[in-house]
């Protein structure tokens, strides 16, 4: 598909130099915040300028450069935040790792982002562990034992770092991205392509009186996409270090909050809340979702009960192109994830890697002014991620499978390897996920390949009952296989407590392939 026309965009500018500007014109304004239990603690612009100049210095005094990484091995907190955005001022290269990852991941993601620094706390010790110990200095961020304590590796209040003049092109996140199973992938994010995401930020309402509430952790990209902005534009982010539905809505009344980002599983057990519609939430402006697929019932239920606009992102952490639906605004297209974003190329291609005729399934592919250099170190990885149209335009491979349709709304189908080829059929899981979901004793569905000797793959599912509603697996496998062709039939269905998620709310799709290989024998 042709790129959407794109407007002139305004200069670039560095977030840092933002968050300056905002402290200089709104000094008391509330920058940061963070719910702890029933309080909130929160800093302003001036705090919080004042901080990232410490953390610049503190880099600088220890020899970091522009271009250096350090990493961030943490839970939610302010100085996370603030460490993170100070690392920013300085030029330096931020690397968000995740606490739940195994000691091997983190120690091979520690040392391929090269970082000089480790930022950690005492949640993170058995993630940590020895890595990097001894070349690697950690500061604490909790004060805790797990490093050198913050307060004391700062530089002194009133320190000020040397001006340090931000490029688009410099490398300003690593971004670890390595699915469920293979080495972790370092996406190499640019101040430009944080500056693209601020610019559509404009459309969404941010701005000085925004209030947004967050969630997920700190280094997600599906977190990062809405943090940003709402800063650049002088808005307040208020951040919850564990989801909780209960105590999201009390915050979300409470505290007015008008912007919010959440995961599709989030949405889910917020609306099933018996005590949803008791909460006034008509300060929403705008709700964003991205990460995984989002039903569309569900986005209509969300429509219908929570005030303010609905946006699902579409896209990936390495760039390349983004779709955008804006719910609120085409209620007749919840089944797709919208049209692509304006100044970007999404095209769809085939095994071969030619463009498919209008109409024809492909597997997505984009190209945008938000891109990702590369993989950190895998210069392989990144040519695989890479395909070039036949006038030498670069795009970024999603693996995503998809049509367009008449509108230039786009209908996914699932991974290209989650994709189960049975008898020489394809079958696509999310069209037995969105069947599974009609009846009423489900609640949540997932749908997974496995190895077959009679068809090379057979599909299974794996099924969590709804509250109140008995159902035996056997009856749902009979169901469902009354209404789908023979190549869909499952060969298996498990009723489960509760379906494997990453941090995102992403389906770990593996684990569930490992968990019928182990309770099931070969079909």
């Amino acid at each position: 598909m042709n790129p959407a026309p794109a407007s002139n965009p305004p200069a670039f500018r560095a977030i840092p130099d933002l968050v300056r500007e905002h402290a200089g014109t709104a000094p008391q304004r509330r920058a940061l915040a963070l719910a702890a239990g029933t309080e909130v603690r929160a800093i302003d612009y001036a705090t919080l300028d004042a901080r990232m100049d410490r953390v610049a210095a503190a880099l600088q005094r220890d020899g970091l450069q522009a271009g250096d990484a350090i990493a961030l091995c943490a839970a939610t907190s302010i100085d996370y935040a603030a460490v993170y955005l100070g690392a920013l001022r300085a030029g330096v290269v931020v690397a968000p790792l995740a606490p739940g990852s195994t000691p091997e991941a983190f120690a091979r993601m520690l040392a391929d982002a090269g970082a000089r620094r480790l930022f950690t706390d005492a949640g993170s010790a058995d993630t940590v562990g020895s890595a990097g110990q001894g070349s690697v200095p950690r500061i604490s961020l909790d004060g805790s034992a797990a490093g050198q304590p913050l307060e004391d590796w700062l530089a002194a209040p009133g320190s000020h770092p040397a001006p340090v003049a931000i490029e688009p092109g410099w490398p300003f996140n690593i971004i670890y991205s390595s699915g469920t199973t293979g080495t972790p992938k370092g996406i190499v994010q640019s101040h430009g392509m944080r500056w693209a995401h601020v610019m559509r930020g404009a459309k969404y309402g941010y701005g000085p009186d925004t209030i947004t509430l967050l969630s997920t952790p700190l280094y997600s990209n599906t977190t990062l996409v809405v943090f940003f902005p709402t800063l650049a534009f002088g808005g307040a982010v208020l951040l919850m270090p564990k989801f909780d539905a209960a105590a999201y809505l009390r915050l979300a009344e409470a505290q007015h909050i008008t912007h919010t980002m959440l995961v599709p599983v989030q949405y889910q057990r917020l609306m099933a809340r018996p005590d949803f519609d008791a909460h006034d939430l008509s300060s929403f402006r705008m709700k964003f979702s991205t990460s995984a697929p989002f039903n569309a019932a569900l986005k209509a239920d969300v429509l219908k009960r929570w005030p303010g606009g609905l946006v699902e992102f579409y896209g990936l952490t390495e760039g390349g192109g983004t779709f955008i639906l804006e719910a609120h605004n085409f209620p007749d297209k919840l089944h797709t994830v919208g049209r692509p974003a304006d100044g970007h190329d999404l095209r769809l291609i085939d095994e071969a890697g030619v463009e498919v005729p209008p109409g024809e399934a492909g597997e997505v592919v984009g190209h945008s002014g938000g891109m990702m250099t590369g993989y950190h170190g895998q210069p392989e990885k990144t040519r695989e991620a890479e395909w070039f149209a036949p006038d030498g335009k670069r795009f970024i491979r999603t693996g995503d499978i998809g049509r367009f349709d008449a509108d230039g709304f786009l209908t996914l189908f699932d991974r290209k390897k989650d994709m189960i080829i049975s008898g020489g059929f394809n079958v696509y899981p999310s069209d037995l996920e969105a069947l599974l979901g009609e009846h009423p004793a489900v609640a949540e569905a997932a749908v997974v390949g496995v190895p077959s000797t009679q068809w090379g793959e057979t599909p299974v599912a794996f099924v969590v009952a709804r509250d109140g509603h008995a159902v035996s697996a056997e009856a749902l496998k009979d169901w469902l296989n009354a209404r789908v062709g023979k190549t869909q039939r499952l060969s298996a269905l498990h009723l489960v407590s509760e379906l494997p998620r990453s941090a995102i709310g992403k389906v770990l799709k593996r684990e569930l392939r490992d968990r019928h290989r182990t309770a099931a024998p070969r079909t």
